[in-house]
């Protein structure tokens, strides 16, 4: 729920003031109201065009970086070369520098895309483009319930822009303990991950050492993603499709769905919550 306790000047990057005629229990007043950027994002590699999203302008290096990742146009971050950010009259361009050969075969995933806020594959012309299969991801760590409790906690206190705006989702690191180290926000779901994973590179977290937590859906392309950098636990607190649920099992990925204060559901790779738990009643049988 969104607060209106925020002066301008203290707004969060990627929410700004708009004024808005608001209506509640009878009364009407102008008010003015802390609403999510979404603006143009181009991403451009090597000077050659790629993909423009629809994006909250904020924590755009850390955009670059994890879009260029999750997306397996880098193989890793030593391939990141540099971002120039470059405001443009319709939006902003990201202007990356990546190994050459790197850039060229994007010219052959013919692959050039608009995505809309909500949209992950827009653009994709071939189903080998629209769907990937990266490789099972390494044996992440095990995590217990309460670990996945004080996540879910964590992450609505680390939701910045959302507090003020009600518009944005999050995606969240944490740590086995289930302490938050990092969240990133946008009004796409797929951006804010990205946004995440790039931070996590900076900040030299190992993805099998903790888990991910997302405020949306898992859809299919949430998965991909972050089976893509090795991350081998995912906790929404929506449903997962079955295509992602599929995708999970695949590659070694444990996928947990309407995650709540009260409880979850896991669709693949169980094993890997609650063990302390699991092993007593195995004991016990």
């Amino acid at each position: 729920m969104k607060s209106d306790s925020v002066t301008t000047s203290s707004l969060p990057a990627g929410a700004v003031r708009r004024e808005v005629l608001r209506h509640r229990v009878g009364i009407s007043a102008r008010v003015s109201d802390a609403v999510a950027e979404e603006i143009p994002i181009a991403f451009v590699y090597n000077e050659r065009p790629h993909a423009v999203m629809l994006a909250t302008p904020s924590d755009l290096e850390d955009f670059a970086l994890g879009f260029s990742l999750s997306e397996a146009i880098i193989a890793d971050a030593g391939e990141f070369e540099g971002v120039e950010i470059a405001p443009a009259l319709a939006g902003i361009e990201l202007r990356i520098k990546v190994p050459e050969a790197r850039a060229a075969v994007l010219d052959q995933r013919v692959r050039q895309l608009t995505g809309r806020t909500g949209c992950g594959l827009c653009g994709a012309q071939t189903l080998d483009a629209a769907v990937r299969h990266p490789p099972p991801v390494a044996d992440p760590v095990a995590i217990e319930r309460a670990a996945l409790h004080r996540a879910l906690g964590e992450l609505q206190r680390g939701q910045t822009i959302n507090s003020v705006t009600g518009a944005t989702h999050a995606a969240a690191w944490a740590m086995c303990d289930g302490r938050v180290v990092l969240v990133r926000e946008d009004v796409g779901r797929h951006n804010a991950l990205d946004k995440l994973i790039g931070a996590m590179q900076g900040e030299r977290l190992d993805p099998t050492q903790g888990f991910l937590v997302v405020t949306s859906r898992a859809s299919y392309e949430m998965v991909m993603k972050s089976a893509t950098v090795g991350i081998g636990i995912i906790a929404a607190i929506s449903a997962p499709t079955a295509l992602a649920i599929a995708l999970a099992q695949e590659a070694n990925v444990t996928l947990i769905g309407f995650a709540r204060p009260d409880g979850y559901s896991i669709y693949s790779h169980a094993q890997r919550v609650d063990s302390s738990a699991q092993r007593n009643r195995s004991t016990a049988s």
